[in-house]
């Protein structure tokens, strides 16, 4: 079916269970990707995992593992609780300076396999944000593609919010459990081990920024950073960015102090 049909459709389907792949299909019927995952993104609550059409191995990665813990470093989960704004964005656009060098990305996102993954950012209310993201394994979508997926953006926000306006209503009682989990998942790495200032350098490496990132944002050199960084992988024991990001792991799903 072309656009038009595929949007008729779309509305139908709208606040029932089928809208997620309704939506699926009308972007299918302007640009081709290989997979589409729906996620809603409640402050500080676990992402709601609203739709996805992977199969079951890529299902356990994408969706299963991702909602474990590798989710809070996720570009678009910063970017829901951040200052970037609605509409369609390439990944890359929104991740920090160093991402693709960074270990979520050896660690966790490079097992994708993808060739990108760009989302819609559509805010539903002050604490929801549902990003519908369109997935490729062999190539990046060209500016031709990337700018017809953009011409769609009203009709894709709008009924992305009128079918998911009451998701951050039902799930907002798990937001205030989880926020505290997030800090002390931070917070814990190094207690009693790590200053104050080297546990700001801990989380803003983990999420991904370069030396010279966490220096502005912290006020201080890159080379400071660079010496905070040995004095964290001296204290804790430990020699790379990917034993950080394993404790870091380890503190959200068992909630052990690491030290």
């Amino acid at each position: 079916m072309d656009w038009n049909a595929q949007v008729a459709q779309m509305i139908e389907d709208l606040e029932t269970p089928a809208f997620g792949q309704a939506l699926s299909n009308a972007l299918q019927s302007i640009v081709d990707f290989d997979f589409t995952v729906i996620f809603g993104y409640v402050s500080a609550s676990v992402p709601l995992a609203l739709y996805n059409d992977f199969p079951e191995d890529r299902r356990i990665l994408h969706v299963d593992e991702y909602l474990e813990g590798p989710y809070l470093l996720d570009p678009f989960f910063l970017a829901a609780g951040g200052s970037v704004s609605p509409g369609l964005w390439r990944l890359s656009e929104i991740a920090p300076d160093r991402f693709y060098q960074g270990e979520y990305f050896r660690s966790y996102y490079g097992q994708t396999g993808l060739a990108e993954e760009i989302g819609y950012l559509v805010r539903v209310r002050k604490d929801l944000m549902i990003v519908v993201s369109l997935m490729r394994k062999s190539r990046r979508f060209s500016k031709p593609e990337f700018k017809a997926l953009k011409a769609v953006w009203p009709v894709v926000d709008a009924c992305c919010r009128r079918n998911w306006q009451m998701a951050a209503k039902e799930s907002a009682g798990a937001a205030p459990e989880l926020e505290r989990k997030i800090e002390f998942a931070f917070r814990s790495i190094g207690q009693g081990i790590l200053t104050p200032r080297e546990r700001e350098v801990v989380e803003h490496t983990l999420r991904g920024h370069s030396a010279d990132a966490v220096g502005k944002l912290l006020g201080i050199s890159s080379g400071t950073v660079r010496i905070h960084r040995r004095n964290i992988y001296s204290k804790l024991r430990i020699n790379s960015q990917g034993e950080l990001f394993s404790a870091f792991l380890e503190a959200i799903t068992d909630g052990q102090t690491i030290d």
